[in-house]
C-alpha cells in the first residue's frame, strides 16, 4: 500500500512538467529559439518587435562570426507590405552582360511575391536587347525603366580603373543622382548574382537601418582589404575586411541629404593621390568612404552576398543550402572558380540559366496589376478564340507573343559597303549544323532568327564558342526567339531577322540553302548595275536548285552547275513536288541568259529574292508549313515590285529529314483545311487593302498540293 503523500508529490511533479511543456510550446509558437533574442525593432514594418539573430560580442554578423544560421534559428523579419513595389537597380552594358541580367532576373522572378520595378542603366546595345526582351516577355507586375549609361560616363571617366568592368563598374556611385528624386529605397545588384530566396526578405533589412545609416552591405568575404594576399599588395582603405558591393541597399533620400556626390568624389580624389587606380571599381571607393564615415553603413547578414571569389572565405558563412540567399560569382573566372561547394552553386545557377522563362509569366496572387495595353489586347483576342474550332491551334499560335532576345551573341557589324546585302534566314536546333557551311559560302553579313528553348539557347552558345568558323564571324547577328506552342512560327521568325538588318538590301533565304560562293559579291554588283538605289522597286530572283545527295561537290560556277543538272546530280527546286512554286523563273531561259530578265507573277510562285530592307514584312498568320513565302511574293507583286531573274545567281537546297510541320501537312487533312482557311482570310485582307487589283490573286487560292 502506497503512502498517502506520494500521489501529491507525483501530482505536483506532473503539474510542473505540464507547465514547462506549455511554456515551451508557447515559446515555439511565438517564433522563438534559444539562439535568438528579442531586440527593439527600428524603422517601419508590420512587426513592432522582430526576432533577430544574436549579434556576437565583437560586432555584427560576418564571415568570422556569422551568427545563427537558418538551421539554428529562423528569425522573423518585418517583410514588406503585401503588394509593395520593390525597386532594383542594375548597371548593364554589352551583349554578354545582357544575358547575365536575364539569368539574374529569372532567379528574382522565381522566388518573388511582390511587384518589381527594375531600373536598368544600360548602353545602347544592352537597351536594345533588354527593351525588346521585357516588351515581349510580358511578365505581370514588372516595370522596367532605362537610363543612358553613356550620359553618365563623364561623371566617372576621370577615375582610373583596372577592373574588367571598366567605366560601367563605377556607375553605381552616381545612382542617387540618376534615379528618380522621389525614389527613397533601392536594392542595387551586380549582374553576376543569383537569388536563392525572395528578394522581399532582402528589402526587409531596410527596417534595421538607424537614422544615420544610408548603405547596407555584406562584409567582403576575403582578405583582399587586409593587404596580405601577396607581397606589396596595396588595397584601398577599408573598415576591417571591408564590404562587397555586389548587393547594396541604398537609402537614396538620406544619401542625397548627406551630400553623397561630394563625399565620394572628395574621397576618391584624395586616395588617387597615392593610389594609381581602383582595382575593384566602385567597391574601392565605397569602402574608402565608409572607412572615414563608419556610421553610414548597416552590415547585412553574410548569406545575402555569398561571394565566390578566388580567395573566398564564404564557406564560413553557411552550414547548409537553406542558409543561402544570394550567390555572387565575383571572380573573373565565374563558373570556373575553385570552391569547396562550387558544384552546388553552379547547378543552382544553371537551373535558372536554362529555366523556361515562359513559366515566369505568372501573375502574383493577391496582387492584381493592370496589364499593359498590348497584354490587355492580347488577352481579349485569346478570350475570343473558340477551343472547339478545329483550327484553334493555328489561331492560338498566331496570337502567341514570343520572347525575343536580339543579338544573343556579340555582334559587330562591318562598315556598310555600297549596295550591301544581308542574308536573312531562320532555323531551329535541328538545323544548327548548317551554320558553319553557310558561313563558308556567304562572307557578308547575316541576320538569323533561331527558334529555341532556354536550354537549347545555351547549347547553341556552346556550339558557337566551340566552332572556329563561327567564332571568327562577328558580322552574323543571332536573334533567339523562344519556343512556345506546337507550330513553327516561320514568318514571325523571318520578320524578327528582317527587322534587325542594317544593310540597304536583304537576301531572303532559308537555312537549308547554300548560295553560290560568289553570290554575295555578284548581288552587290548587280544592284549597282541595275541602279536599284534610285527608287526602282525590284525583287531580284535567285534561281533555286536542289540535290538529293548528302555529299556532293558544290559547283563553283554556272557552267559547273549546268553540268551537274544535265548529269542528274541536281534538279530545279521542287520540280516534282511543287513545280508551280518555281517554274515562273523560266529555267530554260536562265540556262542561256546573259543579262537579267523580267518574269511575271504567277499563282503559288515563291522564289528566293533580294529586296530592299524596307520591303513588306511576312504575314505572321502563316505558321507551320505552307504558303508562308507565297503570301510574301503576292504582297511584293501587289506593291508593284518587278521580278528580275539574275543570270549568274543560284542557290542549292541540301537534303534533310522532313520537319514535323511538313509531316503533319502531308498526313493530316485538318491541317490542310486550316491552311486553306488562312489563305482565304489572306485574300480577304488583300481585297480590303488593294481593292480590284487583288482580284488576280484569286487563282492563288487553289487547294494546296505541297507548297513550302
Amino acid at each position: 500500500m502506497l503512502p498517502r503523500g506520494r500521489p501529491r508529490a507525483l501530482g505536483a511533479a506532473a503539474l510542473l512538467l505540464l507547465l514547462l511543456l506549455l511554456i515551451l510550446i508557447g515559446f515555439l509558437l511565438s517564433g522563438g529559439d534559444l539562439a535568438c533574442e528579442r531586440r527593439e525593432h527600428r524603422g517601419p514594418g508590420p512587426y513592432p518587435c522582430a526576432l533577430t539573430p544574436r549579434v556576437p560580442p565583437d560586432g555584427p554578423p560576418s564571415v568570422d562570426h556569422p551568427g545563427p544560421r537558418r538551421s539554428d534559428c529562423a528569425p522573423l523579419r518585418p517583410l514588406p507590405r503585401k503588394c509593395e513595389l520593390l525597386h532594383v537597380a542594375i548597371v548593364c552594358a554589352g551583349h554578354n552582360t545582357s544575358r547575365d541580367v536575364i539569368t539574374l532576373v529569372k532567379s528574382m522572378l522565381f522566388y518573388r511575391k511582390n511587384p518589381l520595378h527594375l531600373h536598368l542603366v544600360t548602353d545602347a546595345v544592352a537597351r536594345s536587347i533588354l527593351e525588346t526582351l521585357f516588351h515581349t516577355w510580358m511578365v505581370p507586375a514588372v516595370r522596367v525603366s532605362f537610363y543612358d549609361a553613356d550620359e553618365l560616363k563623364p561623371q566617372v571617366s576621370w577615375i582610373p580603373n583596372k577592373h574588367y568592368s571598366g567605366l560601367y563598374g563605377l556607375m553605381k556611385l552616381v545612382l542617387p543622382g540618376v534615379l528618380p528624386p522621389d525614389l527613397v529605397r533601392v536594392i542595387v545588384l551586380d549582374t553576376d548574382v543569383t537569388f536563392a530566396s525572395d528578394i522581399a526578405e532582402l528589402w526587409a533589412l531596410f527596417a534595421h537601418f538607424s537614422d544615420e545609416q544610408v548603405i547596407g552591405l555584406v562584409e567582403n568575404q576575403s582578405d583582399w582589404y587586409l593587404g596580405n594576399l601577396w607581397r606589396n599588395h596595396r588595397p584601398w582603405p577599408a573598415l576591417g575586411r571591408g564590404f562587397n558591393t555586389g548587393v547594396i541597399l541604398l537609402r537614396l533620400d538620406r544619401l542625397r541629404q548627406t551630400g553623397w556626390e561630394q563625399m565620394w568624389k572628395l574621397t576618391a580624389t584624395q586616395e588617387l593621390v597615392t593610389l594609381p587606380a581602383t582595382s575593384l571599381a566602385d567597391q574601392d571607393i565605397f569602402n574608402a568612404v565608409i572607412k572615414g564615415h563608419p556610421g553610414l553603413v548597416q552590415p547585412l547578414p553574410c548569406v545575402w552576398n555569398v561571394q565566390l571569389s578566388d580567395h573566398t572565405l564564404a564557406e564560413r558563412c553557411y552550414l547548409e543550402a537553406a542558409d543561402l540567399k544570394v550567390i555572387h560569382w565575383n571572380s573573373p573566372k565565374k563558373l570556373r572558380v575553385k570552391n569547396k561547394h562550387v558544384a552546388f552553386f553552379r547547378n543552382l545557377y544553371l537551373t535558372f540559366l536554362e529555366y523556361d522563362g515562359n513559366l515566369l509569366r505568372r501573375g502574383l496572387f493577391g496582387c492584381p496589376s493592370p496589364p499593359s495595353p498590348e497584354a490587355e489586347q492580347l488577352q481579349r483576342a485569346l478570350a475570343q478564340l473558340n477551343e472547339e474550332d478545329v483550327c484553334f491551334e493555328f489561331r492560338q499560335q498566331q496570337l502567341t507573343v514570343h520572347r525575343v532576345h536580339l543579338t544573343f551573341l556579340p555582334h559587330e557589324p562591318t562598315l556598310s559597303r555600297p549596295h550591301d546585302v544581308t542574308l536573312v534566314a531562320h532555323l531551329s536546333m535541328d538545323r544548327l549544323q548548317m551554320l558553319e557551311v553557310l558561313c563558308r559560302h556567304w562572307p557578308g553579313p547575316m541576320s538569323l532568327a533561331l527558334y529555341l528553348t532556354d536550354a537549347e539557347a545555351q547549347q547553341f552558345l556552346r556550339f558557337v564558342e566551340a566552332s572556329v568558323v563561327l567564332s571568327a564571324r562577328s558580322d552574323v547577328a543571332y536573334h533567339v526567339v523562344y519556343r512556345e506552342g506546337p507550330l513553327y512560327p516561320i514568318n514571325q521568325l523571318r520578320n524578327v531577322a528582317l527587322a534587325q538588318v542594317l544593310t540597304p538590301y536583304v537576301f531572303l533565304s532559308d537555312i537549308d540553302f547554300l548560295p553560290s560562293y560568289s553570290l554575295y559579291d555578284y548581288l552587290r554588283a548587280s544592284i549597282g548595275e541595275l541602279e536599284l538605289g534610285g527608287g526602282r522597286k525590284a525583287a531580284l530572283v535567285v534561281p533555286a536548285f536542289e540535290t538529293l545527295h548528302y555529299h556532293f561537290t558544290f559547283p563553283s560556277s554556272k557552267a559547273e552547275l549546268l553540268a551537274l543538272l544535265d548529269a542528274g546530280s541536281l534538279s530545279t527546286f521542287r520540280y516534282h513536288e511543287w513545280p508551280q512554286g518555281y517554274a515562273p523563273t523560266d529555267y530554260a531561259r536562265w540556262r542561256e541568259a546573259q543579262a537579267p530578265y523580267r518574269v511575271q507573277w504567277a499563282a503559288d510562285y515563291e522564289p528566293y529574292v533580294v529586296v530592299p530592307r524596307d520591303c513588306p514584312r511576312y504575314d505572321p498568320r502563316f505558321v507551320g508549313f505552307g504558303w508562308n513565302k507565297v503570301a510574301h511574293i503576292v504582297e511584293l507583286d501587289a506593291q508593284e515590285y518587278e521580278l528580275l531573274v539574275l543570270p549568274e545567281a543560284f542557290t542549292i537546297h541540301l537534303p534533310h529529314t522532313p520537319s514535323l510541320d511538313i509531316s503533319r501537312f502531308r498526313s493530316n487533312p485538318t491541317y490542310r483545311e486550316c491552311l486553306q482557311a488562312l489563305k482565304d482570310e489572306f485574300h480577304q485582307d488583300l481585297s480590303r487593302r488593294y481593292g480590284a487589283a487583288a482580284l488576280k490573286y484569286l487563282t492563288a487560292l487553289q487547294p494546296p498540293r505541297g507548297p513550302t
